[in-house]
């Protein structure tokens, strides 16, 4: 089975890890509406999170950057001044510096994620939304503030619009990935700033045949994020696995919390997920309740 998932964010992450130990032909686009230039270098944080946790390095706790970081280059930037409100780890640095030397030389973030992802031992084929930029910025009471700025330096205030701006073309091989996938599957990511974006693009709406998600709410709740803030902010309905269900719109399922429900076909099961082994069982269930659809 050809299996491609939209991804962004950790739950996201998590999810596409468990569908790794499922599926031998497995192409994640990822969200890179939150890329940004920081200390000179080039950041992808959604593209790093999928990739260090595909490759087993992830912080397990935290969900982004690896596991056992040190930031000895943080503070020694805060010594001489520099922005620190973005957590760079000394090792994830490695990354950003490699990935910014190989973009000035020319080559596209397609090609850079596909030598990283090597590098780390990442067997999925993992491709960025978008080779150029394509930024996501959200508009708050205090006006238009950059995705990294309003989730990180201002601690995610309340939205009232968010938009993609820049050339919504696809990355080579998302429509051909997608037009050969037997199963397209939304990662339980945040509709509006990671899995939106990815959609947003010319062609890949219309490029996906059959889809199938898991919710990011559970029992009225986000499991991660300001999500459950930004579903009655921007869609006038209370979180629920029903208004995921109904922001896509063109979903053939939806995998739900056990108690929770929505009114389209659906399973029901523990999504909350844990470590390698229960990523891998919540995958398995998502591809058998695909199946029988």
């Amino acid at each position: 089975m050809k299996v491609v998932a939209l991804a962004g964010g950790v739950g996201g992450a998590r999810l596409v890890d468990g569908l790794a130990q499922c599926v031998e032909d497995l192409t994640v686009v990822v969200n890179t509406g939150d890329d940004f230039d920081h200390w000179g270098l080039r950041i992808c944080p959604d593209l790093d999170t999928v990739m260090y946790t595909l490759a087993g390095l992830s912080d397990q706790e935290r969900g982004w950057g690896l596991a056992g970081e040190t930031f000895a280059a943080l503070g020694m930037m805060q010594r001489y001044g520099a922005d620190s409100w973005f957590g760079l780890g000394d090792r994830d640095l490695a990354t950003h510096l490699r990935r910014s030397a190989w973009l000035r030389e020319g080559l596209s973030l397609s090609d850079v994620t596909g030598r990283l992802c090597r590098s780390l031992g990442v067997k999925a084929r993992v491709l960025p939304m978008c080779e150029g930029p394509r930024p996501t910025t959200i508009r708050t009471e205090g006006g238009w503030l950059s995705f990294q700025d309003w989730l990180v330096k201002h601690r995610a205030p309340p939205v009232l619009e968010v938009r993609s701006e820049g050339e919504p073309r696809p990355a080579a091989g998302v429509l051909e990935a997608l037009g050969a996938a037997d199963l397209v599957v939304i990662a339980p990511s945040n509709p509006y700033v990671s899995i939106d974006p990815i959609l947003a693009l010319d062609g890949v709406r219309d490029a996906i045949d059959r889809a199938v998600g898991l919710s990011p709410v559970v029992g009225g709740r986000a499991v991660k994020g300001p999500l459950a803030a930004m579903i009655p902010a921007l869609d006038g309905v209370a979180p629920s696995p029903q208004a995921i269900w109904n922001h896509y719109g063109f979903l053939s399922g939806l995998v739900v919390e056990a108690g929770d429900s929505v009114a389209g076909p659906h399973r029901a099961t523990a999504t909350v997920m844990g470590d390698r082994a229960d990523r891998g069982r919540l995958a398995r269930e998502l591809l058998d309740f695909a199946e029988s659809l």
